[in-house]
């Protein structure tokens, strides 16, 4: 594996994004709903951002310093985002509600593969060139253990509960599943499932784990417990990826060689269907709820959107050059600040506040937010006035106020409240008021 990655021997699959990995807990985004979004690396460069609810691209994340994007891995909170660079041996860091860079971490030669615990805590990639899987503590952005585990490490993944982490070996020939214990960062475990393996899911109940054997066109069905091939099912010409549907019941894994998805029933172990998509589809991901399976399709640069009920391919997005991993979450709003300032109250034919301000900026960034509207009430809750942030992010307005309010109610200060909307969350503050 060296240089673009243009090896699609060793293009690694979909990450295993599981069910767990698409939940949201509930009240992540407070009262607010929250949209989910759709991230694609692109081995040509850049992670393509697309809001599932159009189809359409939100942004192209810029992955420098890092190099030839790899995988895609979400947070289970939706708040973080990670990104594999083959080339700089890096694990690039997105905040997601904001869409920014947080960092690049270093990590081992040729990371592939990348899967998230489920609290969210440490990320585990798989170095394919250097045969071990890097742990990254999630809260100081830096790798803190090295995991020997073999040959060719490339698709990852965890158990629901976290405990167990799976490693693919993508050697030509019969290969091998690693089994990694994750309270002790150790291999305690290896075994065959068919001819090199290279991408990977657990059912939602932590039963199953199936594998894709690239070179043997099927999928093994592997017992947890015992960590034992109990099944196998067909599939088209040389797969990659692989996604589970929510109930467990359901998997998708695209076929590279032959331009289509093999649909399985994983309760019968028997294939369901074959649906035609791009050129060379090699990963997938399904919407929380698995409603959509979204597969991308690295010759054509296109995602391609199946409704998982009817089989149907319902369009093909363009993304960018030669896209691979694939993941998708529901992303909760991103939080902001709102910076008062102080207001004066004059005695003009009643009772008149001037200067009533409020900037309002996300917390992540510090960048302005325009166009919203922020409310201005008195800190007993009568309404004062309503402003909209210009392009500094600064609402401003005066009041007329009754009398019967009261001077000594009006010099407690006033409360400045955004209510949030889907891509900024609420914010509240106090600002003061002074007597001219």
């Amino acid at each position: 594996m060296s240089g673009r990655v243009k090896k699609f021997g060793t293009v690694p699959a979909a990450l295993a994004v599981g069910a767990s990995l698409l939940l949201v807990p509930s009240g992540a985004a407070g009262a607010l709903d929250t949209k989910v979004l759709a991230y694609v690396a692109n081995n040509g460069g850049g992670v393509t951002v697309l809001d599932t609810a159009t189809n359409t691209t939100t942004t192209v994340l810029a992955d420098s310093p890092g190099d030839s994007p790899y995988g895609v891995g979400v947070a289970f909170d939706g708040g973080r985002g990670y990104v594999t660079n083959v080339r700089d041996g890096t694990l690039t860091v997105i905040d997601t509600p904001t869409n920014t860079i947080d960092a690049a971490v270093p990590v081992g030669d040729g990371p592939a593969g990348v899967v998230v615990s489920p609290d969210g805590g440490h990320v585990y990639v798989s170095n394919y060139r250097a045969g071990t899987v890097s742990v990254v503590d999630a809260a100081t952005m830096s790798t803190v253990a090295t995991v020997p585990v073999g040959p060719n490490a490339d698709g990852v993944a965890l158990t629901p509960d976290g405990k167990l982490l799976y490693v693919a070996h993508d050697v030509p020939g019969p290969g091998t599943v690693s089994v990694v214990d994750t309270a002790t960062n150790t291999e305690i475990a290896e075994f065959p499932t068919g001819n090199t393996p290279t991408a990977l899911a657990v059912t939602p109940d932590g039963r199953t784990l199936v594998v894709v054997n690239k070179f043997s066109d099927n999928v093994a069905l592997v017992e947890t417990a015992g960590n034992t091939v109990v099944g196998t099912i067909p599939v088209g010409f040389t797969p990659h990826g692989i996604a589970i549907t929510p109930d467990g019941t359901r998997a998708f894994v695209p076929n590279s060689e032959g331009d289509n998805v093999s649909v399985l029933d994983l309760v019968n172990r028997t294939p369901l269907a074959t649906v035609r998509v791009g050129d060379r589809p090699i990963s997938v991901a399904l919407t929380p709820g698995g409603a959509r399976a979204y597969v991308t399709n690295y010759h054509s640069g296109t995602v391609s959107i199946l409704d998982t009920a009817t089989l149907a391919v319902e369009s093909a997005v363009p993304v960018g050059v030669n896209p691979v991993g694939i993941a998708i979450h529901a992303v909760p709003p991103a939080r902001t600040r709102l910076t008062t300032g102080t207001a004066v109250i004059v005695p003009r034919g009643g009772l008149t506040v001037t200067g009533i301000t409020a900037t309002l900026t996300e917390a992540h960034t510090g960048r302005a937010v325009p166009g919203e509207v922020v409310s201005f009430s008195t800190v007993k809750g009568t309404p004062l006035c309503t402003a909209v942030t210009n392009a500094a992010g600064t609402a401003t307005c005066d009041a007329r106020v009754p009398v019967q309010v009261g001077v000594n109610t009006l010099l407690e200060g006033y409360t400045a409240a955004f209510a949030g909307d889907l891509d900024h969350g609420p914010s509240a503050a106090h600002g003061t008021t002074v007597r001219r």
